[in-house]
């Protein structure tokens, strides 16, 4: 039943970041959850986030971009020993770079999705519940930034979240380019299979730390989708699935397909595999998994941007240090080695266009081009 969950916040040590309990769920008659969009008419759609940890220490995050419009993405490599400041006035925190890092911009303003050179990756997904609370004393720092702080500064979700619970900074949320909010929350995995989900709500951080916390999309909070995935794992993915494209069904969507899917060679498929590698099947996995959780091009709800279609997916080989990326509106999946792109400190910057309609094939680490970074979004505490 439903009527009340406790939700908890572990550390691998198994003490708690973050105590919350759950509000009550109104008991519902059992055919009202043959979809999870019926339980939250109103929420907030876009993005999924899978984590896939398999055998011989392979480990890749997936992650889908749903939007309404064009994001104008880029790939860009960043190296070691960039100098950044928050985007939020002179009170913004500054800081150098430690590892390199492929990322991918959206409106070419902001870091949304990216792997360093650790294997760390972080995913900016929508949350339309996300509230970042007041300034205070803390420094402010723009949402454009916030992924790109944690690949710039630390090698594994452990050392993120001991110091992201202290609340470095404060993060300031000023309109995107088309008007709508920038309202995220905030995915970070790393090469040991480490998870930890981070939410501002009521002006609160909530962090989710543990590597139980495979998936990630969007509405409603992160307890209460960990709350209805546990009622259709009860019901059981191979007897019925929800079918929807609201983010709770594509929740459990990606929940059951990643527990389904092979963690280790598939004597079946492996033959059909390129270099017959574990690592490609597996990579091979995580996209069909990113597929089944997509939403076709064109189909964009009027008044939610958010209820909107992929026009990409990316996979982060955690191991080999990969990035593959599949947009969904070219031909071609293409990748980069990170072993291939230097990263080291005093190269320069580097960017692999696909605004455009550009598109690539292979490994395309060699296309990268020598770029000025962009204009990172621009907040204002007194304001935003």
């Amino acid at each position: 039943m439903l009527s009340e969950r406790l939700g908890y916040c572990f550390s691998p040590s198994n003490q708690y970041i973050k105590y919350n309990r759950m509000k009550p769920l109104n008991l519902i008659p059992a055919a009202l959850f043959f979809s999870s969009a019926v339980v939250f008419p109103s929420i907030a759609q876009a993005c999924t986030r899978t984590l896939y940890v398999g055998s011989e220490d392979v480990v890749m995050t997936g992650r889908s971009m749903d939007w309404m419009q064009d994001l104008a993405t880029d790939l860009w490599a960043f190296p070691r020993g960039m100098a950044r400041d928050g985007a939020a006035g002179q009170d913004s925190p500054k800081w150098v770079s430690k590892y390199g890092s492929i990322i991918a911009s959206a409106y070419n303003i902001a870091t949304v999705d990216g792997m360093n050179e650790m294997g760390l990756v972080a995913n900016m997904l929508y949350l339309a519940e996300a509230q970042y609370g007041k300034v205070g004393d803390k420094p402010p720092m723009s949402i454009g930034l916030w992924a790109q702080y944690v690949l710039d500064n630390y090698a594994t979700v452990s050392e993120a979240v001991n110091d992201l619970q202290k609340q470095p900074f404060r993060i300031i949320a000023p309109k995107l380019p088309n008007g709508k909010p920038a309202s995220v929350h905030l995915s970070i995995s790393d090469a040991s299979g480490d998870s930890a989900i981070l939410e501002y709500i009521d002006g609160e951080l909530m962090i989710h730390h543990g590597k139980q916390y495979k998936v990630t999309t969007n509405s409603p909070t992160y307890d209460q989708q960990l709350a209805l995935n546990s009622y259709w794992e009860n019901i059981g993915g191979l007897n019925f699935l929800p079918g929807t494209n609201s983010a709770a069904d594509r929740f459990v969507r990606a929940s059951f397909l990643l527990s389904a899917v092979p963690t280790e060679i598939d004597k079946n498929f492996i033959t059909a595999v390129p270099d017959g590698t574990y690592a490609n099947q597996a990579a091979a996995e995580v996209v069909s998994v990113m597929r089944s959780v997509s939403v076709p091009l064109g189909i964009t709800t009027p008044g939610s941007p958010n209820i909107s279609s992929t026009l990409w997916r990316t996979v982060a080989d955690q191991k080999n240090k990969i990035y593959l990326f599949d947009s969904a509106t070219t031909p071609n999946a293409f990748w980069v080695k990170m072993a291939d792109l230097d990263l080291s400190d005093g190269a320069p910057p580097k960017k692999l266009p696909i605004a455009g309609g550009k598109y690539y094939a292979g490994n395309a680490a060699e296309r990268f081009v020598e770029a000025t970074p962009f204009v990172w979004l621009q907040a204002n505490p007194s304001t935003d």
